[in-house]
């Protein structure tokens, strides 16, 4: 989307019929049409009309947090968002759960010759709704086209920057045997959401993906209990299973959790089990993990329980001494078993 946009074109873009074609990503007139009709119509601000290779900002208070992620989703929409909601709110919690503020994002096209153009204004105002409940401008853009059967669809690529507080300094490192590890809700949404539609599962209790920006969720906790606090991470690709090995590792410790204290509501508990699929796997896209001091657990879940995002907030576990840094689960029938990483892709092309 970077470039100056020039006006003059005899006729608008045809949203409801037109498709992408190879000429909206060839740099003439055809894509600068499409970004100004359609991007810049939808994402606009100040700094997005600039209109250069780069986009000058003002001065941020404090340190700089970035972030990048890249988001492929089969079907591209889906109960509870859709891949223009999942771009903006993924990226805007890797930047939450570091304990930054959310100020800007950049944004990357990758176009499917054929997609029709209204499924794309469908995304785009899907990513301005989003952008403009987290607080943040999208300033700067890319669009590319490939050819028909080569993009499925769309994939977008962002980068997010936020500014963090002098004192904040939470890692993946930071968990100390005695800790307790926390939970904002229910596990599992997402990942069963995008399935149920994909394979038509037709469930009698529709599966909605928990999809949602956790920044004003992270601000509240960082004010009001900041210190007791060691790390924040989001369970998206590979579940609460792959985000529990990745804090047991970076920290040096061992991690048990309670299976009957783990949220999942009972649609997806159902589908995971018809499916032969572990909820402790399956992706969510607007939860958080928090691990923090033993003492400040009431204090905490009270704050996550005031706020929508996390009203089925839990404790789920502890952090011990373990020098194999295994992940281990006591069972509702109270024995216990290793939780480990997947070894291959349970759902491919869910975030």
């Amino acid at each position: 989307m970077s470039g100056t946009v020039k006006p003059g074109y005899a006729r608008p873009l045809d949203l409801k019929r037109g498709r992408v074609d190879l000429g909206h990503g060839g740099g003439g007139r055809a894509m600068q049409q499409l970004v100004r009709e359609l991007f810049h119509a939808h994402l606009g601000n100040p700094w997005l009309a600039q209109g250069n290779d780069g986009s000058v900002l003002p001065p941020a208070v404090g340190r700089l947090v970035m972030s990048t992620d890249s988001h492929v989703v089969s079907p591209l929409f889906f109960p509870g968002g859709d891949i223009g909601s999942l771009a903006v709110n993924g990226t805007v919690n890797d930047l939450a759960v570091m304990g930054a503020k959310p100020l800007w994002l950049s944004a990357g096209f990758i176009l499917e010759e054929g997609l029709p153009l209204l499924d794309l204004e469908r995304i785009v105002t899907s990513m301005a709704a989003a952008a403009r409940n987290a607080g943040v401008a999208i300033v700067t853009g890319d669009t590319k086209v490939v050819e028909h059967g080569k993009g499925d669809g769309v994939f977008i690529t962002t980068a997010g920057v936020g500014s963090l507080d002098d004192g904040i300094a939470l890692s993946g490192d930071g968990a100390i045997p005695g800790d307790a590890v926390l939970l904002s809700g229910s596990i599992g949404d997402h990942g069963m959401a995008i399935l149920a539609q994909r394979e038509g599962l037709g469930l009698e209790t529709s599966i909605v993906s928990d999809c949602a920006s956790l920044h004003m969720l992270t601000a509240s906790l960082m004010k009001r209990l900041g210190p007791s606090i060691r790390l924040m991470r989001d369970p998206t690709r590979g579940g609460l299973a792959a985000t529990l090995n990745e804090i047991a590792h970076q920290s040096g410790v061992g991690i048990e959790i309670d299976e009957p204290a783990i949220p999942v509501h009972a649609p997806v508990a159902a589908a995971c089990e018809l499916l032969g699929l572990d909820p402790l796997n399956v992706a969510n896209e607007g939860k958080l993990v928090l691990v923090c001091a033993a003492e400040a657990v009431d204090a905490l879940l009270a704050e996550m329980r005031a706020h929508p995002l996390g009203s089925e907030a839990a404790c789920i576990g502890r952090v011990r001494e373990d020098a194999r840094h295994f992940v281990q689960m006591r069972t509702r029938l109270g024995g216990r078993r290793m939780v480990d990483w997947l070894s291959g892709e349970q759902l491919p092309r869910i975030c």
